[in-house]
């Protein structure tokens, strides 16, 4: 027995003394663009996005990192897609770009409903780091990624120079993956095209999402990445332009992002009315509730902490009528109660609205009384009380 009670507390002492052993890298989600379906972006009668062109993609990535992968998207395709030549070097660097490949392959395809995660490339990053990723399509294309910013040169380029004009279309990459010592904590924003910020200055940062993560990462330095998961047009109950915030919410929050917390604007888009000569009514307050007490529960069941965004105005915009502005005003009371499910509201509502004209965004921030400009974007961002996140910016 004598025996057994020296070798225990051998061992036991050696547990004490012996060194902690290195915690391995984890992979992070630091950029995405949410999977979105063709939206028939190229000439009429011929919706062929790319077709014997080189295109660049300019991407900031939320988080700092020694390495990262690139996330090739097919999921909501109806073709395999094929991309060759896909390289990446940081925007303002000087380096020459590197090769990014799938198990080590320089030309991939990705079969139909499927997404490709790239080998590992290193290069350190900085948190709000540019990256310039080029891809070479051969063949008539149509992603079916939502729409960024681009630049597209015909034939085959080593690299598209900085005055190829910027334009607003779809592209294949759906997430920037980037590895670091340690994880931070993930906020994803899941709206329609006021959180994607479709109205935003082209090649800007100026969403509010990206605001948001501007103002983390000035404030608590490295402990938050905000992704943007906003698609122009989305509903929350309904598929419209794309899948409805209620049937995406897993492949884009729970399984890309590896959430913590998450941002919800939506549901502009259903309450308003169809449009046409003979329009459909908007969703009501009661569908809607509903929707809101869905997502709420689906991410807490995954232990992630939910925020609703109050619905701003759009008074004077296209489809505006009385039956979707009481349906707002509804949303917008039970989202500031006590009992929404929510673990807090974000009021960007009172951030927004004309104090002379409630139902109305200000003139000087929208064009179309339905979008914010930069301005906008702007406001909403700083209406956002950091402390929800657990970052106390300093006094």
């Amino acid at each position: 027995m004598q025996r057994w009670i020296t070798l225990l507390s051998l061992a036991l002492g050696a547990a004490v003394v012996a060194p902690a052993t290195q915690a391995a890298p984890v992979w992070v989600t630091a950029w995405t663009a949410s999977p979105a379906p063709d939206r028939k972006d190229g000439k009429p009668g011929e919706p062929v996005q790319f077709a014997a062109q080189t295109v660049r993609q300019d991407m900031r990535v939320g988080s700092r990192g020694d390495a990262l992968r690139l996330r090739i998207s097919n999921e909501l395709g109806t073709a395999p897609l094929h991309v060759e030549d896909i390289r990446v070097r940081l925007k303002e660097g000087k380096g020459a770009a590197v090769p990014v490949t799938v198990d080590g392959r320089h030309a991939i395809d990705v079969p139909v409903g499927a997404a490709l995660l790239s080998d590992p490339v290193a290069l350190p990053l900085a948190a709000l780091q540019q990256i310039s990723v080029t891809a070479w399509f051969p063949q008539p294309t149509q992603p079916a990624v939502r729409r960024t910013v681009v630049r597209v040169a015909d034939g085959r380029q080593d690299a598209v120079a900085d005055s190829v004009r910027v334009s607003y279309q779809q592209n294949v990459f759906s997430a920037v993956l980037v590895q670091r010592a340690e994880r931070p904590q993930v906020i994803v924003a899941l709206g329609d095209s006021i959180t994607e910020g479709a109205t935003a200055a082209r090649g800007s940062f100026n969403q509010w999402p990206e605001r948001l993560g501007e103002r983390l990462q000035q404030a608590c330095p490295d402990r938050f990445v905000v992704l943007n998961q906003g698609i122009s047009g989305n509903k929350l109950l309904d598929h419209g332009r794309s899948h409805s915030a209620l049937s995406r919410l897993d492949r884009d929050v729970i399984a890309v992002a590896g959430a913590d917390q998450v941002i919800v604007f939506e549901g502009i888009n259903d309450i308003r009315h169809g449009g046409g000569a003979q329009p459909l009514p908007g969703r009501s307050a009661p569908d809607m509730l509903l929707g809101y007490r869905q997502l709420a529960a689906r991410l807490h069941a995954h232990g992630i902490r939910t925020y609703l965004g109050t619905l701003t105005p759009f008074g004077g915009s296209e489809r505006y009528e009385p039956v979707s502005a009481t349906t707002r005003a509804s949303i917008n009371q039970w989202a500031r109660s006590k009992d929404n499910g929510f673990d807090g509201v974000i009021d960007f509502d009172a951030a927004l609205r004309d104090p002379a004209a409630p139902e109305s965004l200000p003139a000087d921030i929208t064009r179309d009384h339905l979008h914010p400009n930069d301005a906008g974007y702007r406001r909403m961002a700083d209406a956002i009380d950091l402390g929800l996140f657990g970052c106390q910016a300093p006094r």
